[in-house]
């Protein structure tokens, strides 16, 4: 197992390289650059003006020449400045990325528990009516666009009955942490209803294959009961397939919910690089970018050793 963690580790960090080179060439072909934009915010600026600045910012060199400038900077540690937020890119990205993690891992954890209870019920009762109610929830929660949810649970909890606010992270001037949970329960719901219902129809169908497996019928054949031969039997190796959707979604937790973050005006990582790319902040849009990559192969790297507990006969070469 040490020998292909250290291989995938290295492939990680040379899949890095190569997409930080490739996001950086992507933002850097986009039409007009910092400069540009500013020249067309302020029509007093000069061309003489506008050549010193792409000068003293290095955006007059050829684009690989700026690519490795940025790249030794950023091994040095310094990822650079943000032109959108007026502050160095770490002091952007690092509070907006614990919001993300707050409002995502929240998210994440309670659409999954709630899945794996649903699942694992429609799966021991297949083709009963509560199976179809359960396939008739995850059929809505796949089908029902983001944005409305959140409109619904804003009209309903906040604008109605009043109970929840509608947007934003915490009320002006207060930073007591029950306040801050408050304005996370919208969001959240909205997310883990969009998410639940997926991963309710994975759990579903991996927990009906392992159930007719000739193990399992061997172990009720022995007398298992019921809890053991469904948790300790067939769940585990359920888990397997369901463990690779979970890593594939689970890069969603830093590049955060564009949508969700919009309606509830909510500070995270999904307005801040869609921010970051529209406004040509190179410095900041790669740096939110990679750090999303690096997560999700992170997180198939956690996927794939974790199948080694979850079946034994998995082995690694």
């Amino acid at each position: 197992m040490m020998r292909f963690t250290a291989i995938r580790l290295v492939e990680i960090a040379a899949m890095l390289v190569l997409m930080s080179f490739v996001i950086y060439a992507l933002i850097g072909l986009m039409p007009g650059d910092p400069i540009d934009l500013m020249r067309s915010a302020d029509p007093r600026m000069s061309a003489v003006d506008v050549a010193r600045l792409k000068l003293a910012y290095g955006l007059d060199r050829p684009l690989l020449e700026r690519y490795l400038a940025w790249a030794r900077e950023a091994l040095a540690g310094d990822l650079g400045y943000s032109r959108l937020f007026a502050e160095p890119v770490a002091a952007a990205l690092l509070p907006r990325l614990g919001n993300s993690l707050a409002l995502m891992g929240s998210s994440f954890v309670i659409a999954f528990a709630v899945a794996l209870g649903l699942g694992t019920v429609a799966a021991r009762r297949p083709q009963s009516r509560l199976d179809t109610a359960i396939n008739l929830f995850c059929f809505a929660g796949v089908s029902v666009p983001t944005f409305w949810l959140a409109l619904v649970l804003i009209l309903v909890f906040a604008a109605g009955l009043g109970w929840l606010p509608a947007s934003g992270i915490a009320a002006a001037g207060t930073s007591d942490i029950g306040d801050r949970l408050r304005h996370l329960v919208l969001p959240v719901a909205t997310l883990s209803l969009a998410s639940a219902g997926g991963y309710t129809r994975y759990v579903r169908a991996a927990m009906r294959e392992a159930l007719g497996q000739d193990h399992i019928r061997t172990a009720r054949a022995k007398g298992a009961s019921e809890a053991r031969v469904v948790f300790h039997h067939a769940l585990r190796p359920a888990l397997v397939p369901v463990t690779t959707i979970l890593a594939l979604s689970f890069g969603g937790l830093v590049s955060g919910a564009l949508v969700t973050e919009t309606m509830f005006a909510y500070p995270g990582m999904g307005k801040l690089i869609f921010d970051a790319v529209m406004g040509n902040d190179y410095n900041l849009a790669l740096s939110a970018l990679l750090l999303a990559a690096a997560t999700a192969m992170l997180a198939n790297l956690a996927a794939d050793l974790a199948y080694g507990w979850l079946d034994p006969r998995v082995v690694y070469r």
